[in-house]
């Protein structure tokens, strides 16, 4: 794994924990139109976010952060000892969770659990295994989420293998009481201070960006509007998964447009390190300056 990092946004420290990166495959099944010939037209990719034959790096990490003396996470990755379809997410045995408790964040001190969706790498550290039972992770924590989200889903013809997701990973902080459900409106929620949830549908109906604001400085968290930064070369490459193709290409594009040339820091939630950048016009598209930890 890589090095622990962290970067700071007015008062906030915000690190990034690390779970597992993905196989060199992820990157062309999940981005299909990131070829290996569109990755290498955009030097500006090597070598952090694609090696040298074009594939993209991608990996999967949470967010975690204090606020008004509230321990925060956003998104919790995969989970251990999960059933899952896709082979790279099978029955994983990472150190998550030690990683999350050396950053300053053990589980029982967790108070807000912020799920930018609802999808299998998005919320399987919500619980873990205990006497063959899944229980919820974080006990002490409100697991927020929006209600456009969890009504589309419970609406939805789900395959088995989603339906086993929400069984292990969903259901046991819904019975538990802990999953609050957000009327999120278009200029976003503040769930805390400092703390603003923004509506960024398309790739799920109810997806949502975090924003996050202190001390005149801001950090935009993406989830999964943007995979991965070849997605601001070329706005229109969008996830094979994504839900509305048409509506993920808008919100991209209104996202980076509206961030392009300011100071905001946006977090790339299965951006590879440096996983952070500013986001700089270029020409029609755009680019990512990294920024150092």
């Amino acid at each position: 794994m890589t090095s622990p990092a962290s970067w700071t946004v007015g008062d906030i420290t915000v690190h990034r924990i690390d779970e597992t990166p993905a196989p060199p495959a992820t990157g062309a099944w999940l981005l299909p139109g990131a070829t290996p010939e569109v990755v290498s037209a955009e030097p500006w990719l090597f070598p952090d976010f694609a090696d040298e034959h074009g594939v993209l790096r991608l990996d999967t990490h949470s967010f975690a952060f204090t606020v008004d003396g509230q321990r925060v996470l956003v998104d919790t990755g995969i989970g251990n000892g999960k059933q899952r379809t896709n082979p790279a997410w099978h029955d994983l045995d990472t150190g998550y969770l030690r990683r999350l408790t050396a950053a300053g964040f053990p589980p029982d001190s967790v108070d807000l659990v912020i799920l930018t969706h609802l999808h299998a790498d998005h919320v399987g550290w919500n619980t873990r295994l205990e006497n063959g039972a899944w229980v919820p992770t974080f006990p002490g924590a409100r697991h927020l989420t929006s209600r456009t989200e969890r009504e589309f889903w419970a609406g939805y013809a789900m395959e088995e293998a989603r339906r086993q997701m929400f069984r292990d990973s969903v259901h046991p902080v819904e019975e538990a009481g802990l999953l609050d459900l957000l009327d999120v409106p278009a200029e976003g929620l503040c769930v805390a201070p400092g703390v603003r949830l923004v509506p960024t549908p398309g790739h799920t109906p109810g997806h949502l960006a975090v924003e996050l604001t202190s001390r005149g400085r801001t950090a935009l968290i993406t989830g999964d509007c943007v995979h991965h930064p070849v997605q601001l070369a070329d706005p229109r490459i969008g996830a094979c998964v994504d839900i509305d193709p048409a509506r993920a290409e808008a919100t991209r594009r209104a996202l980076l447009g509206s961030l392009a040339g300011t100071e905001t820091l946006l977090l790339g939630t299965h951006f590879a390190p440096p996983t952070g950048g500013r986001v700089t016009a270029h020409g029609d598209t755009y680019r990512l300056v990294p920024a150092a930890p």
